[in-house]
C-alpha cells in the first residue's frame, strides 16, 4: 500500500533538525515523503502550502507531535470509500501518547466537560463524541482529520490566522456553511498526542487564541466568539486573583484552571483590541 499514499511534511521554519530527519526518512523508506520549506507564517498557511503539492484524492492532517498508528490511512480510506461525496469527512481519534506521564493538567486540556458537564480544557473533547458517529465543526481538529483534496482546493485555510487558535474551526464552519460539510467520526484511526504541556503553557495559547477572537467574530458575529459584557464581567470574576486562589484550594484541576484560561482568554482579546 506504500504506493498508494504520500507523505508531505511542511517545515514552518524550524530551527531544529527536522530537514535532516525526513531526508534520512527519504533514503530508508519506499513512500514517497516530500519536504516544503517555508518561514514561520503559522500553520493555517503551511498547510495550504503542501495543500499545493497534494496530489491524492483524500488529504489527511497531522500536526508535527502526532504519532499515528499503523493503520491509520486504512481507517481513513476504509470510510472514505463508504462516504463518497466531497462534502464528506472523517475525523480520527487523538490521545496522549502512552509513554507520557498525564498531569492533571493535560487531563483538564483534553477533557471538555470537567466543569459542569459542559465546559473545560480547549485542546479536544472527543469525550464529548463518545457513541456519536458524527460531529460538528467544533470538532474539526486538524490533528488527525481528512478531507477531499478537491474540498480543499476550494476552500484552502484563512492566511490572515496566522497564529494559533481559530484557523481550524474557521474553516471547519467555512465548510459547513458553504458546502454542508459531514463530518464522520472513526475512533478506530487513532493518533498519540506526544507532547508533555504543562500548566505555564496556558497563558501564551489563550492570550493567541484571544487575540485572534476578533477576526472570528468580524467573519462570524452569530456565533459570538467575542464573549458579551455579561460574560466578560463573569470570566473577569473568576480570573481574579481572590477568586483563583479559592477555586484552587477547592477545585484544582477543574475550575481552577478552567478560571485561568478565560483570564488569559480576556487579556488576549484586550491585547487585539
Amino acid at each position: 500500500m506504500n504506493n498508494e499514499f504520500e507523505i508531505i511534511v511542511v517545515d514552518d521554519g524550524s530551527t531544529d533538525h527536522t530537514k535532516k530527519i525526513v531526508h534520512q526518512a527519504q533514503d530508508r523508506y519506499s513512500v514517497g515523503i516530500r519536504y516544503l520549506y517555508q518561514k514561520n507564517q503559522g500553520q493555517g498557511i503551511a498547510r495550504n502550502y503542501g495543500l499545493r503539492y497534494a496530489k491524492g484524492t483524500i488529504v489527511a492532517f497531522i500536526g508535527d507531535d502526532i504519532l499515528v498508528l499503523p493503520d491509520f490511512v486504512q481507517q481513513h480510506v476504509r470510510l472514505h470509500r463508504v462516504h463518497k461525496k466531497e462534502n464528506e469527512a472523517m475525523l480520527g481519534f487523538v490521545g496522549w501518547d502512552p509513554r507520557l506521564e498525564v498531569t492533571p493538567f493535560m487531563e483538564w486540556l483534553t477533557n471538555g466537560s470537567s466543569v459542569l458537564g459542559r465546559f473545560g480544557g480547549h485542546q479536544f473533547a472527543f469525550e464529548k463524541l463518545q457513541g456519536k458517529k458524527n460531529a460538528d465543526y467544533n470538532f474539526f481538529y486538524t490533528s488527525n482529520i481528512s478531507l477531499k483534496r478537491s474540498l480543499l482546493r476550494k476552500h484552502p485555510f484563512d492566511s490572515r490566522f496566522s497564529s494559533y487558535g481559530w484557523e481550524d474551526i474557521e474553516l471547519g464552519y467555512r465548510l459547513t456553511k458553504k458546502e454542508n460539510l459531514i463530518i464522520y467520526y472513526n475512533p478506530r484511526a487513532i493518533g498519540y498526542h506526544y507532547h508533555e504541556l504543562k500548566p505555564d503553557s496556558l497563558k501564551k495559547r489563550m492570550k493567541q487564541i484571544g487575540k485572534s477572537a476578533h477576526l472570528f467574530h468580524k467573519k462570524y458575529p452569530e456565533l459570538h466568539k467575542i464573549p458579551s459584557p455579561w460574560k466578560k464581567f463573569i470570566f473577569t470574576l473568576l480570573g481574579s486573583r481572590l477568586v483563583c486562589n479559592v477555586l484552587k484550594k477547592l477545585d484544582p484541576h477543574g475550575l481552577y484552571y478552567y478560571a485561568l484560561s478565560k483570564k488569559y482568554f480576556l487579556e488576549g482579546i484586550n491585547e487585539g483590541l
